[in-house]
């Protein structure tokens, strides 16, 4: 596995400590981390949190979330992240977060491919799977430009937040992501 990825308007790279101010942006605004699994941060706890993922930057075993900082090439902010679990023999999990000031503009989607990119050519991994709250519309639509289908909807499936939430669960075969129109 070869960092950083560059893509035409990214660089996902791993995670420094000079990207505290960028990640205390969107980990502190209640609206961009609504649909994340983590709790809106405060400096601090981003930090700490930051600390964490300076040491998620490969893959070593199953159960380990590579965690790498979405740059803007441009101007070199951080403006997301972008979360590869290795979840299981040639199985992976994606995961990402953004600030709401980039949303809709495809850096998203930029980064996504890129992960899905390495996920099944440079890891071999044969599915790749992504978990939503439902009510997270942009995520999976997005998930569905990507190629992604939904496989289940778990009412209920999850205490999110201090609530119970319905998760859907997406997925993507290897075959689906090489030969997008020859499946299904």
């Amino acid at each position: 596995m070869s960092l950083p990825i560059a893509t035409e308007r990214l660089l996902l790279r791993p995670h420094r400590s000079e990207d505290l101010g960028d990640l205390v942006v969107f980990h502190s605004d209640p609206e961009a981390v609504r649909h994340i699994p983590w709790p809106v941060r405060d400096r601090a706890a981003t930090e700490e949190t930051l600390a964490v993922k300076l040491d998620q930057a490969e893959l070593r075993e199953p159960g380990q979330w590579l965690v790498l900082a979405v740059e803007l090439r441009e101007t070199g902010r951080v403006i997301g992240e972008v979360l590869l679990k290795w979840a299981s023999e040639r199985q992976g999990e994606l995961g990402f977060a953004f600030a709401r000031d980039v949303h809709g503009r495809g850096y998203a989607a930029e980064a996504a491919t890129a992960v899905l990119d390495l996920a099944f050519d440079g890891l071999g991994f044969h599915r790749v799977s992504a978990v939503v709250i439902d009510g997270n519309d942009m995520s999976a639509r997005l998930l569905g430009r990507l190629g992604f289908r939904q496989e289940a909807r778990l009412v209920d499936g999850v205490h999110f937040k201090g609530a119970w939430a319905t998760q859907l669960v997406f997925a993507l075969l290897e075959d689906e992501w090489r030969e997008p129109s020859a499946v299904g």
